[in-house]
């Protein structure tokens, strides 16, 4: 037992990461935009696994508030055990021309926030001797697909490099590396999927499963399902001219645009 901190942990898989801590017995630190959809979710974690939970409503492209989940993770009197960087934003448009303070937005939530919160995590777990750090990176970091690649790149190489600090300490990173998964994302973001095979897509549950159980083995790169770990091989031998050449896989649906600052979850 011990205390999880999950961002992004309104819907998505970060409500997924929430409830299995929760069921595992983990007090749980939910933290989202969205008010009434934490506290809803506070309480039914409370009254189905009989764990206690804290609320930090926060924007994780304020810096004000991102330093206000990094003093909770800072907090002695009650130690997170697990932080999940989770939070992401369904940014879709193109970056040449597009709309630059969404894209400064994104690049707040996806690559800062994960940086600062992961430097308040792990300098108190180092100092226990025990803890972990789960970022949520994407299969896309592996592709040119715009600076969402580019974002959940950093989140990739950063956790490696993060692992191989850590390494004697008894506190752990893991980056999980998911492919398409059954969430709100894609909706939330108005990305048109609609050409995907079902095969392509992942329960969010068994992602979450899997990335929770590398987390508890130590694993640094957590790929859940056969078919992505053999994309992600497949991806990193293949020459970068034919990455480059398989184009965007997102793109707008017909008549929708993606709504300005949609947090979201991976």
């Amino acid at each position: 037992m011990g205390t999880a901190l999950v961002t992004g942990a309104s819907a998505g898989l970060g409500l997924e990461f929430a409830w299995q801590l929760a069921t595992a017995r983990h007090d749980v630190v939910l933290v989202a935009r969205d008010r009434e959809r934490l506290h809803r979710l506070a309480s039914q974690l409370e009254a189905a696994a009989g764990i206690r939970t804290e609320v930090i409503v926060a924007d994780l492209s304020v810096r004000e508030d991102v330093e206000r989940v990094a003093d909770r993770l800072r907090s002695p009197e009650n130690p997170v055990g697990l932080l999940v960087n989770n939070a992401g934003l369904g940014l879709n448009q193109e970056f040449v021309g597009g709309d630059l303070e969404r894209e400064e937005l994104a690049l707040e939530v996806m690559v800062r926030s994960v940086l600062v919160l992961s430097h308040a995590a792990t300098g108190a777990m180092v100092e226990r001797g025990r803890g972990a750090v789960l970022n949520v990176a994407s299969i896309a970091a592996l592709l040119a697909s715009g600076t969402y690649s580019a974002h959940k790149a950093w989140v990739r190489t950063f956790t490696e490099g993060l692992a191989v600090e850590l390494k004697g300490t008894g506190v752990t990173a893991t980056v999980l590396c998911p492919g398409f998964v059954h969430t709100e994302f894609h909706e939330r973001g108005a990305i048109d999927t609609s050409a995907l095979p079902e095969i392509a897509w992942l329960n969010a549950e068994d992602v979450v499963a899997a990335a929770l159980a590398d987390v508890r083995r130590g694993v640094v790169i957590s790929t859940p399902s056969l078919r992505y770990r053999t994309a992600a091989a497949l991806a990193r031998v293949a020459p970068r001219s034919a990455i480059r050449a398989m184009g965007r896989y997102r793109r707008p649906l017909d008549g929708v645009d993606a709504p300005t600052g949609t947090l979201t979850d991976d």
